[in-house]
């Protein structure tokens, strides 16, 4: 048996990607604001990954997913996770915003 410090919830099988959506946004706001700016991908990827699971989500990560072009494989992706077998989430870490993502923020 498995014990965390962290109460898992329960994420109802059926639950729609919009409602999937929000939780993997509050987490990473949680791993935010508990790690702040300036690590690694794969440092963050750890922390949401452990995130989204207390919250009781299902994660696949870093999976190889065929890209397929009218029936052929062309190539393979590799999204860094795969939450409830639904939403796709690829994390990106920068040291600074550029100057064409300033006015989104």
């Amino acid at each position: 048996m498995v014990h965390s410090k962290f109460p898992v919830k329960a994420v109802p099988s059926d639950m729609p990607e919009n409602a999937i959506t929000e939780r993997i946004i509050k987490c990473a706001i949680a791993v935010h604001r508990e790690l702040g700016p300036g690590l690694l991908e794969s440092v963050y990827e750890e922390a949401l990954d452990i995130e989204c699971k207390a919250e009781g989500l299902v994660v696949a990560r870093q999976l190889k997913v065929p890209v397929l072009y009218r029936g052929q494989t062309i190539g393979e992706y590799k999204p860094d996770m795969l939450v409830n077998d639904l939403v796709i989430v690829e994390i990106k870490a920068l040291s600074d915003l550029t100057p064409y993502l300033k006015p989104r923020c």
